[in-house]
């Protein structure tokens, strides 16, 4: 029994974070998981610029609602769910998420949630639990499931790490060069290859 496990941002779609730095102006927000390790110096950073900026949740989610799958994301995703069970594990929000998802069809996605004020400003986030990605390969390979994972983050290694097989997607030079053990894939057509191999 094999499940795959893919990430959902730079795999399937654009990165949210970029997107919005680009649409406010706010270059301070271009950084992420490619770029700082530790997911939670990044979400501390991200919460002090939002909170200078006066950004709030419904900014975010208006950006977010004009956002695309990557090209050939969705087809690729059909094709792999057509062979074995797929589940996104991602360090994004299901505040943000929604749209998203409703594009590629609604796989199964875990995820973290947002501290969101009355006024819209987000004042926080709760993990769903600390390491969650590599938390539920590793549960899942108890389960009896051979795990494949796919990645392009830091944020990934530990789920990579932990699988059966893990594959990066289009990753930044310092991690392609650091993990040469992982199979490098430049398109959603070899990534499907690697992932049914």
């Amino acid at each position: 029994m094999m499940i795959c496990c893919l990430d959902l941002e730079g795999v399937l779609v654009p990165e949210v974070w970029i997107n919005v730095a680009r649409k406010t102006g706010i270059k301070d927000l271009l950084l992420t998981t490619r770029d700082i390790p530790d997911y939670n110096v990044l979400m501390r950073y991200r919460l002090k610029i939002l909170k200078k900026h006066g950004l709030r949740l419904p900014d975010i989610q208006r950006v977010i609602a004009r956002m695309r799958p990557l090209p050939g994301a969705k087809t690729f995703l059909n094709r792999l769910r057509a062979r074995t069970q797929v589940i996104i594990l991602s360090d994004t929000f299901y505040e943000f998420a929604d749209p998203l998802m409703r594009q590629i069809g609604y796989p199964t996605l875990f995820c973290n949630r947002l501290k969101v004020a009355k006024s819209g400003l987000i004042t926080g986030y709760k993990l769903r639990q600390s390491n969650g990605k590599e938390k539920a390969v590793r549960g899942l390979r108890k389960l009896g499931f051979e795990v494949r994972a796919a990645g392009d983050s830091y944020n990934d290694l530990t789920m990579l790490k932990s699988a059966n097989r893990g594959i990066l997607f289009n990753p930044p030079a310092a991690i392609r060069r650091k993990y040469k053990r992982f199979p490098v894939t430049r398109t959603h057509a070899a990534l499907l290859k690697q992932l049914l191999k």
